[in-house]
């Protein structure tokens, strides 16, 4: 086991309480153990699950692939991006991923599989043009079809959306097409560093309607740089008027490699004046009355959807169920066999291992049993409803009693309610849900530098 003492900077993903003002350090909680745990110790144990078969027909596979090129980067971005590469750079990063895939393919653990989802995401995927997403769609297909995918979904920034761009991505088989539009103010998208204006959202999205994908979600974002009560009513009212299939709602955060958060670290007072946490809950709660009272439903701790319109995120889903998942792409993230891993986080390490014909993975990480039930157990709860049940059935594990301090803290503090077999978040617990994971998160775990 490697030396854990060098964990540093605690967190609020880490860190139980009830944080008041916006500071610096990741909130969203995406998977446990913290990233920052995990090591180039255990790189050599990941190609022992490539080399092992199948494993039962009931374990999902996915697809992640990572586009990392954007017009612009936001200010508020924690991710891997870049915003300075041309045609040819791209041309040779789409090959090493294509490269990258088909090694995937050749090894037993993914032979004879078929993709249950797929996504796209970024940066911009529909940054890069029709002709190279056709030219490397056709070569990944020939070793990993996805023609019967439960979902293949793919991220959009609107200023890079043409009616032939949104034909090519209904082409390729894509289901659910996800549009970052933030804000629906100019002045907001333009001081947090967003590309694209308003007036592309409405020339974009009858013609994404046209197309007729499965599933259409919009992105908002709570508590962005001068945000106000009065510009986020109105862009909660406009989000309303533009009739998307789902909406997820962010509450702005500043991980530690973002613009603001470097200039939040300035002394001179040019830091940007970031909404408090009891501000952006109570933007994100009247959005979601809002919503509601214009029939959506809330789906989990950040989605609303449709009422009558089936609308499941089976990429979400698939994976906080532990489903095998290829992240293929730089800085990508996978979990396969119980194990997780990430590739290279800089280009030329990345792209350099592809073209040397090897794995570029950087770093990794062998949960034990009881990490992988309190893993799904945490994700799952920010679904709002979880059964008991569920976790007796698949890790023989009574979750209340494991973690009966923790629930009745919470219980007693009104941000769950538990009743026979289901554990359900309140709108309070809901609205601060990541803040109150690492309540169940090993000692070990806690207080420590998140990624």
């Amino acid at each position: 086991m490697s030396d854990r003492s060098v964990q540093v900077s605690p967190e609020p993903a880490t860190t139980p309480g009830d944080w008041k003002e916006t500071g610096l350090g990741s909130v969203f909680v995406s998977n446990y153990p913290p990233y920052s745990f995990w090591t180039e110790d255990f790189v050599k144990d990941v190609p022992k699950i490539f080399d092992t078969p199948p494993p039962s027909a009931d374990t999902p596979l996915g697809l992640y692939l990572h586009i990392p090129f954007c017009r612009k980067r936001c200010k508020f971005c924690y991710f891997k991006v870049y915003t300075d590469r041309n045609a040819s750079d791209i041309r040779r990063y789409l090959d090493a991923l294509a490269e990258e895939i088909e090694s995937y393919s050749r090894k037993l653990r993914f032979q004879g599989r078929s993709l249950h989802f797929v996504y796209f995401g970024g940066g911009t995927p529909s940054y890069i043009s029709a002709k190279h997403l056709r030219d490397f769609v056709h070569r990944i297909k020939q070793v990993l079809p996805w023609d019967r995918a439960e979902e293949v979904a793919f991220e959009c920034e609107p200023g890079t959306l043409t009616r032939a761009k949104i034909e090519a991505i209904r082409e390729i088989g894509v289901t659910r097409i996800s549009l970052g539009i933030e804000n629906m103010n100019d002045g907001i998208l333009s001081e947090n560093g967003r590309a694209h204006v308003t007036k592309e959202i409405y020339e974009v999205m009858p013609i994404v309607k046209e197309m007729a994908f499965d599933q259409v979600n919009v992105d908002l974002i709570s508590g962005m740089v001068g945000e106000t009560w009065e510009t986020w009513k109105e862009t909660v009212q406009k989000t309303i008027d533009l009739d998307s299939d789902m909406v997820t709602i962010y509450q702005m955060e500043l991980p530690y490699n973002t613009v603001y958060s470097q200039e939040f670290k300035t002394p001179d007072g040019s830091r940007p004046v970031i909404a408090d946490w009891d501000t952006k809950r109570a933007w994100h709660d009247y959005a979601i009355e809002t919503f509601t009272a214009s029939g959506y439903e809330v789906s989990s701790a950040y989605t609303l959807t449709k009422k009558g319109k089936p609308c499941t995120f089976v990429y979400r889903e698939a994976l906080w169920h532990s489903a095998d998942m290829i992240g293929a792409g730089v800085s990508s993230f996978s979990h396969v066999g119980g194990m997780h891993y990430q590739n290279h986080s800089q280009w030329d390490p990345y792209l350099d291992a592809i073209e040397e014909g090897q794995f570029p993975i950087a770093r990794a990480y062998k949960p034990s049993y009881d990490e992988c039930m309190t893993r799904e157990m945490i994700l799952q709860l920010k679904l709002g409803v979880i059964k008991p049940s569920y976790f007796r059935d698949k890790f023989d594990v009574e979750i209340l009693k494991k973690f009966d301090a923790a629930y009745t803290r919470l219980e007693e503090d009104g941000m769950l309610e538990v009743k026979d077999d289901e554990i359900r978040m309140t709108r309070k617990g809901l609205l601060r849900v990541d803040q109150l994971l690492p309540n169940f998160y090993d000692p070990v775990y806690r207080n420590s530098r998140y990624t």
